[in-house]
């Protein structure tokens, strides 16, 4: 049981505790400098299942993750607010202050993606909100051809992100935006898109995450990727956990856990051309793939040095 005498939980907590004493979230001095104290914490390499930690701090962590998910919302609409008062705002992108953290996660997930869809037609962000970096990254350097459409379930994100790609004479033509629950996005929309990306903190706990999974598995076309964005070790405290087992009805291909300045993990999955049963490896009940005969079990926990993880069948 992972409790306070863990000197990484330990400081968490005391940065949890100044964190919940703010009066906003808004980006500012204090703000910023506890922020950057809970990311300098959790961004070293640290040997973490999140599963293990004891009741009061699970309980911390999921509280955590809101905040900071409140934080990074806060902070993404302050900066799309500066940039759209240019008038060529992509120029100005470098003014977010981790800018190029999107540049290497960008390029991470390109990599990873290319490895087994090379060239994608229609790509779907989920939870763009209202600085869409990486659909901008992607479809500016690495998916050149692509039509990104961008979900949120906030409009007001939507304006300000439309806002910066407007006067853009190619992006203004290959993105667009909708206002929109995913969990309202049925067959007819989902089955045209290549990829599909889940931003990470679309579902903030592991329980509504799942719920979006299983609506994208069942709407996704067969054969379609599914990009979703995870944390591994400390950085746990920061983003949700997404497991293998949590993809019922996709095969996964690759999980990478980064150790460099770029924190979230990234997990490479496909839908299932057809699903024909159900088995439990002691991970809770997964749904197999006809093509697979069978489930490979991953623990990051156990291969440490390993940044890759491959699932074949």
């Amino acid at each position: 049981m992972v409790c306070l005498r863990d000197s990484v939980v330990q400081k968490v907590c005391e940065l949890y505790d100044e964190i919940s004493k703010l009066e906003n979230l808004r980006p500012s001095k204090d703000v910023d400098a506890l922020f950057t104290q809970l990311v300098g914490t959790c961004i070293p390499p640290y040997p973490m299942d999140v599963t293990k930690l004891c009741t009061k701090i699970k309980r911390i962590r999921n509280n955590l993750i809101r905040l900071c998910g409140q934080a990074e919302g806060l902070m993404e609409k302050h900066y799309s607010t500066l940039l759209g008062s240019f008038e060529n705002p992509l120029d100005h992108l470098d003014l977010f202050p981790y800018y190029s953290n999107y540049l290497k996660l960008s390029r991470l997930e390109f990599d990873l993606l290319s490895q087994h869809c090379s060239s994608p037609g229609r790509v779907a962000f989920v939870g763009s909100g209202p600085l869409p970096l990486t659909s901008i990254v992607l479809a500016s350097h690495h998916l050149t051809s692509s039509v990104f459409h961008n979900y949120d379930i906030d409009a007001s994100a939507n304006s300000m992100a439309m806002k910066l790609v407007e006067s853009h004479p190619d992006l203004s033509k290959r993105m667009e935006f909708h206002t929109t629950d995913i969990m309202n996005v049925s067959s007819a929309a989902l089955k045209d898109y290549d990829v599909v990306f889940l931003a990470a903190l679309v579902g903030m706990e592991i329980e509504e995450k799942i719920h979006v999974i299983k609506h994208l598995a069942k709407h996704m076309a067969p054969g379609a990727i599914l990009m979703l964005r995870s944390a591994h070790g400390a950085r746990a405290f920061l983003y949700p956990v997404v497991e293998p087992h949590d993809l019922q009805g996709f095969e996964v291909l690759t999980v990478y856990h980064p150790t460099d300045e770029v924190i979230n993990s990234v997990v490479v999955a496909r839908k299932c051309p057809k699903l024909v049963h159900s088995v439990n490896q002691g991970f809770g009940p997964q749904m197999l793939c006809s093509k697979c005969g069978q489930i490979e079990g991953f623990n990051p926990l156990s291969q440490m040095n390993m940044v890759v993880e491959d699932h074949l069948c």
